[in-house]
């Protein structure tokens, strides 16, 4: 018995329906259909104005009517509604004009805050550190060029001994460093003639060990193996695990000390996309100086280390010393990024920016 589909057709009145609503497209009829929907969206605006908590930052510190003062714990940022992830959030910011940062965290120029192993380790992570002027002109610029000459895996500034150390003294080092090798320099510093290498393995189960030298058991340069400086990192490691090596000197074709590798530090080393490098390759670092006619000669020497940035560390940044300096820094370098300040009022920065500044610190101490 076969059976038949018939199609079901429309009804009459939604056919009429349907031409009506055609018809209805006519300009009064949209122009209406936009002003309901205009007063649609302001009901829902007001609704969610009705709903908003707290005020923006424009009606707190910018209004005419305001004239209080805020303390951090007068204000609180109130959170909002989320529609992405972590992976979406964009934390890039800049330093300066020139010195874009990928992490925004800068360390404060006060003494004894930032030196070249803190300057190091925020530049690895995106931000930049500052180091500070309560050093001689040498100290500082030295603390300047170590940070750029840092290379992620070496060890740039080892505890070396000198040849005439004895067992003993040895002994007390291992205990204080937490460590049991060191490279043996001919005068006991990092940068002299490398001469030899000692280890736990070379001291064991010897005696009399306070008229005992180092160098009467330490491996001698001529039987280690060493790097030429310039070896990549990828290499170096290589090279120790190829070698079965505790340690790798690295060394200029003079024979000086100039870094070190250590099996040890293998599992440690990292890749640090984020870091803060300059166009060569090198980390960034700032530095801070003050406002004296002498700072200029350390400014000098600043920049021939390679530093990135100078900060003028100044608790009230709108003075005549300040704007000296900083128009002489400008016209004497003028790829130098320099940082004025602190400013806490529109009037002090834009006396500032007018000098030539790439950056302010804003706030009172």
């Amino acid at each position: 018995m076969g059976v038949e589909t018939v199609a079901k057709q429309p009804a009459a009145g939604a056919d009429l329906k349907s031409s009506r609503k055609d018809r209805s497209r006519s300009p009064r009829a949209a122009a209406k259909r936009e002003t309901d929907e205009k007063a649609a969206q302001d009901v829902r605006a007001a609704v969610d104005d009705e709903l908003l908590d707290g005020h923006s930052a424009q009606d707190i510190f910018r209004s005419q009517h305001g004239r209080s003062g805020f303390t951090y714990d007068d204000l609180i940022c109130l959170p909002g509604h989320i529609a992405f992830g972590v992976h979406d959030v964009c934390l890039e910011s800049r330093f300066t004009r020139n010195i874009p940062l990928r992490t925004p965290v800068v360390s404060s120029p006060m003494d004894t805050v930032t030196e070249h192993r803190m300057a190091i380790a925020m530049a690895l992570q995106g931000g930049i550190g500052v180091i500070h002027t309560n050093l001689s002109v040498e100290a500082q610029v030295g603390e300047v060029m170590k940070v750029k000459k840092f290379k992620n895996g070496f060890i740039t500034d080892p505890v070396c001994i000198k040849p005439t150390m004895s067992l003993a003294e040895l002994d007390e080092l291992r205990r204080k460093c937490g460590f049991t090798g060191f490279p043996v320099t001919q005068d006991g510093n990092m940068g002299s003639k490398l001469l030899g290498l000692i280890t736990k393995r070379d001291t064991d189960f010897l005696d009399n060990r306070s008229a005992t030298q180092v160098c009467s058991v330490m491996k001698k340069v001529e039987h280690l193996t060493v790097a030429e400086e310039g070896i990549e990192l990828a290499k170096a490691n290589q090279v120790i695990r190829d070698a079965k090596l505790g340690k790798l000197p690295i060394v200029t074709k003079g024979g000086l000390l100039i870094a070190l590798v250590a099996r040890t530090d293998l599992r440690k080393q990292a890749d640090f996309p984020l870091a803060t490098k300059d166009k060569s390759g090198s980390l960034m670092v700032a530095a801070a100086i003050g406002t004296r006619l002498a700072d200029r000669d350390r400014v000098r020497a600043l920049v021939a280390a390679g530093v990135d940035a100078i900060i003028v560390d100044s608790s009230q940044g709108d003075s005549t010393f300040q704007h000296d300096i900083v128009r002489w820094m400008k016209a004497e370098f003028p790829e130098l990024q320099v940082v004025g300040g602190n400013v806490v009022t529109q009037q002090q920065a834009k006396h500032l920016i007018e000098c030539g500044v790439d950056a302010l610190r804003v706030g009172w101490a």
